[in-house]
């Protein structure tokens, strides 16, 4: 016992170190991990040989299906969110947009297709044909989104939306589960330090009494492999609050719920289910040539009223085909209008649909597994690859520590 106490002595600073390194190998491991699990956004490399990218990015259609499941299903529904629209509100907010942009759609349009008759009506008639246009064109947009209304799904893809936009932008998906993780990412790194001290210890010990070069990279290894698993156990484990011996233990991702509710409803209101991307979704989407039809038929109905007894005389002035291709360009122009028209509308939209508020209240009431399924796919896919690789660092620094003990 003396000669490992006077060893000890003789060696102290050297000795001293084995527990930091190790504490150093838990966190290198940790960090190494997390930016694996989002870097690079590409792949960077070789294809298909050697090369890297982000578990996440990589990826993103099924983290984004995910995302949008556990958001359609348990935390929002378009329905719900559009029917706290009013189209009258609507029909008022772009009034004076949609107006101007009225007026020139119909210069364009007589221009295009009568400029002769266009021309050679007095000034006050013009400006008649204008006033009523201009008068039904916010009208249109009103009746379009109470149609929308009372049929979402028909008109409006929100899992499409979601899972494009978040497969687009790799950097927002990786902010998703980032922001939703900020804490347990830190606490991940922090952890492994502690971890690896802890086992350093006891890998001091074995080295004053046995000095087995074989020990410190398998101590690396084990380190590396070990510290990952328990510290993913402590942010997801146990799913519930338990006792144990006079203490209160609980997963520490579970336990930030009303937090990361705030966190997550912040993200995802600001920039994924925003107005301003839900009216692009509505009008450029997959169901987009439903909502096309939509306003070509309002359109057609509000010219042919407009024309009433003079009709006839429109058709022989202009032609019966000309006269339907000058319904559809009407139709047409107002829709190229229609995504800028809108932006004047969203911070009403923003203010009505409350998607903020509505997404922290459902997400507190969320089961834990539900909750932990937040952010557990970004730890879990190809999880092993993540210990093995800290496993394997853990070994090679031990073999350097060989060089540095000996």
């Amino acid at each position: 016992m003396d000669a490992y106490i006077a060893d000890f002595q003789a060696n102290f600073w050297l000795y001293c170190s084995i527990p930091f390194i190790s504490g150093l190998i838990g966190y290198v491991t940790k960090v190494v991990a997390i930016k694996m699990m989002f870097h690079p956004i590409e792949f960077w490399g070789i294809k298909p040989f050697f090369g890297w990218q982000g578990i996440v990015p990589r990826k993103s259609v099924k983290m984004a299906t995910i995302a949008v499941d556990l958001m359609t299903e348990r935390l929002i529904k378009p329905e719900e969110i559009f029917a706290r629209l009013d189209p009258k509100r609507i029909a008022r907010e772009i009034e004076t947009p949609m107006m101007e942009a009225s007026e020139d759609i119909v210069r364009e349009v007589m221009h295009q297709y009568q400029p002769g008759l266009w021309e050679g009506m007095p000034e006050f008639m013009r400006q008649a044909i204008i006033k009523r246009v201009k008068s039904e064109a916010p009208k249109i947009v009103a009746t379009i989104m109470g149609e929308v209304q009372h049929d979402v799904s028909r008109y409006f893809d929100i899992r499409h939306m979601v899972i494009s936009n978040l497969q687009k932008d790799k950097t927002l998906l990786n902010e998703v589960f980032q922001r939703v993780g900020k804490q347990e990412l830190k606490f991940f790194c922090t952890a492994g330090f502690y971890f690896g001290f802890t086992i350093g210890l006891v890998q001091m010990v074995c080295w004053i009494i046995f000095k087995q070069p074989w020990m410190l990279p398998a101590f690396g290894g084990f380190v590396g492999l070990v510290s990952d698993w328990l510290a993913l156990q402590m942010l997801f484990r146990p799913l519930n609050p338990k006792k144990f011996m006079g203490f209160t233990i609980h997963g520490l991702f579970l336990k930030r719920q009303n937090e990361v509710a705030s966190d997550y409803a912040a993200l995802i209101s600001k920039q994924i289910l925003t107005p301003g991307i839900m009216m692009e979704e509505l009008f450029t989407g997959p169901k987009s040539d439903r909502v096309i039809q939509l306003l070509q038929r309002h359109v057609r109905r509000v010219i042919d009223e407009q024309a009433g007894l003079a009709r006839p005389l429109v058709l022989y002035a202009v032609g019966t085909e000309r006269y339907i291709q000058m319904k559809a360009t009407v139709a047409e122009r107002i829709l190229e209008k229609l995504p800028d028209t809108m932006k004047y509308m969203e911070n009403y939209a923003e203010d009505a649909m409350d998607v903020r508020n509505t997404l922290i209240t459902r997400m507190k009431q969320l089961t834990p597994t539900e909750f932990e399924g937040m952010l557990r796919p970004a730890f879990k896919e190809e999880e092993w690859i993540l210990i093995t690789v800290g496993a394997v660092l853990g070994f090679m620094v031990g073999e350097m520590q060989i060089h540095f003990m000996l």
